[in-house]
């Protein structure tokens, strides 16, 4: 029989209880009380957001008045609000008809992308590497001045090379691990604050 991850289970029941899709929205939850990325009224991208918790709370935060674009390789199966927009696109092949379906200017590119992983801590990290350096180069194009860029990356060798190429572009750069996040996990979010 397996035990139970009763931290696992917490979120995982929370996210259940309070309609979001995933437990992942929590990780969001704790980033914005931390630091403000989202903003009332205000643009935001949301790559990798399948299945679709981060764009529900987002949309949440921006309220009416703002506009929640997600983007997935996969197709979202969710009833979206008013304020949500959604674009099925490999984000590894972007290019200028991706920025015309999705628009610019916006204050927040926010990226939860994960690779399929296959057990080899250095593979993954490298798939993972290639989404997070996807995410920044397309925030350089549709950030405005100010804004903020929050990427999810598995921590390797590159780790520290990538987040110094996030600290040339923004003001501020802060490493940061959710509480919700699995202990287990590799993952880490760097919060990139005031595009320069």
């Amino acid at each position: 029989m397996v035990k139970p991850d009763s931290w696992y289970d917490y979120y995982a029941r929370r996210a259940r209880e309070e309609r979001y899709p995933a437990r992942s929205v929590y990780k969001l939850e704790e980033i914005q009380e931390r630091f403000g990325i989202l903003k009332r009224g205000g643009r935001v991208l949301d790559l990798g957001c399948c299945p679709g918790s981060w764009l529900l709370f987002a949309s949440k935060v921006v309220g009416d008045r703002g506009l929640v674009v997600g983007v997935d390789i996969t197709p979202l199966a969710l009833r979206l609000p008013p304020n949500v927009r959604f674009v099925q696109y490999d984000v590894l092949a972007w290019d200028e008809s991706f920025l015309e379906a999705v628009g610019t200017n916006f204050e927040t590119v926010l990226s939860d992308m994960a690779p399929s992983t296959t057990g080899s801590k250095f593979v993954d990290a490298q798939r993972s590497l290639q989404l997070s350096e996807s995410a920044l180069a397309m925030s350089a194009r549709v950030l405005r001045p100010g804004g903020a860029f929050v990427c999810k990356i598995f921590h390797g060798s590159d780790f520290k090379a990538f987040s110094d190429r996030v600290r040339r572009s923004f003001g501020r750069v802060v490493h940061f691990k959710p509480k919700s996040s699995r202990k287990a996990s590799k993952e880490i979010y760097i919060v990139g604050l005031g595009k320069t």
